[in-house]
């Protein structure tokens, strides 16, 4: 596949497993077999049916989800993307607990190597301790001094 395709193949990710009102099931057509996302919040996602459960988990938080791409560059087999994302913590799961209502916005930078067509391995970086502090899960600076 070319590199814009690959490219698209990204966009079609963020804006069907993440977006609200998004298909789940596109994963199959998304992700390799052996798909191994490294995600620095949780630990390793692994196969088809990890990356379904790390969106559907994603949905349930913030059911309000959108992500932009921002940026895009593609060389050879591999697509590095540049991203936002918002939502609403409406939604109880395991790693964000009880939702707290709160509203968060963060960026972050996604390198995805590509094998026949489909995401094989994803390196993911965001601001995580930004977006548990909007939340309210972990004091932000000001809050931890006072």
């Amino acid at each position: 596949m070319s590199t814009e395709e690959n490219k698209a193949v990204v966009r079609r990710e963020l804006e069907e497993l993440y977006n609200e009102g998004g298909n789940l099931d596109a994963a199959e057509e998304v992700y390799a077999p052996d798909f191994v996302g490294h995600e620095p919040a949780v630990g390793d996602i692994r196969g088809v049916e990890g990356a379904k459960q790390y969106a559907a988990t994603m949905r349930l938080a913030f059911p309000d989800l959108s992500c932009t791409v921002e940026d895009q560059m593609a060389e050879g087999d591999k697509v590095v993307t540049r991203w936002s994302a918002h939502g609403t913590h409406q939604g109880e799961t395991e790693d964000l607990g009880p939702a707290t209502g709160n509203r968060m916005e963060i960026t972050g930078i996604s390198i995805e190597r590509f094998y026949d067509g489909k995401v094989a391995e994803s390196w993911d970086n965001y601001d995580a301790l930004g977006m548990m502090q909007q939340l309210g899960l972990v004091p932000a600076p000001e809050q931890a001094q006072a």
